[in-house]
């Protein structure tokens, strides 16, 4: 399940949104409880999970301080 979170930072990926964010922290809730979907008594933990690790993934992204990278999509040819 976890291969499919993609790296977020630049240069790897240089438009992240909330929805990057959100996926890859749903994934690696899934991977960790082993639940692809949780059942009804646990639905409020897994969601409560996923915001969690999004917000932390959102505020460790926008914490990074990427030095000597050039973007993929700016590196002259």
């Amino acid at each position: 399940m976890c291969r499919s979170i993609k790296t977020l930072r630049p240069p790897m990926t240089l438009d992240v949104g909330e929805e990057d964010v959100r996926a890859a922290a749903l994934q690696y809730v899934r991977k960790v409880s082993g639940f692809r979907a949780p059942a009804a008594h646990n639905r409020a933990a897994f969601d409560e999970a996923v915001e969690t690790i999004a917000a932390a993934t959102a505020q460790l992204l926008d914490a990074l301080e990427v030095r000597g990278a050039t973007s993929r999509a700016t590196a002259p040819s």
